[in-house]
């Protein structure tokens, strides 16, 4: 396998990480295992074995961020940070309604009982 391709992966692997602050402290334990294993020199014949393997996680990493960012979108319900009213309001949308205005004392516009 050619060193730009596996460098490439290498750089691929690096975006997946969550981002570090630029000399802040040391790697992660990930970051230098995937670092070492980059660097160690296999055969030709288990390095393309080992690159089919990294490039099948990579998918699978990038699937996985894809995956978690489509359900913040499409359900922010489940990050648990939602007020009841919110999330009876956005149930109501997702069928196709709308909830009415509340009535609160003393808002101005409303009807005071005056004809």
């Amino acid at each position: 396998m050619s060193q730009t391709k596996l460098r490439s992966l290498y750089r691929a692997f690096l975006r997946e990480l969550p981002p570090r602050p630029l000399l802040k402290g040391p790697r992660s334990p990930l970051h230098a295992q995937l670092r070492a294993e980059f660097e160690t020199a296999p055969t030709d014949r288990s390095a393309a074995h080992s690159a089919f393997h990294g490039e099948q996680y990579l998918t699978y990493l990038q699937a996985q961020r894809m995956h978690t960012t489509l359900l913040e979108r499409y359900n922010p319900n489940l990050a648990g940070n939602m007020d009841e009213a919110e999330r009876i309001r956005l149930t109501a949308r997702r069928v196709g309604m709308d909830l009415p205005v509340e009535f609160e004392e003393g808002s101005e516009g409303g009807n005071d009982g005056k004809k």
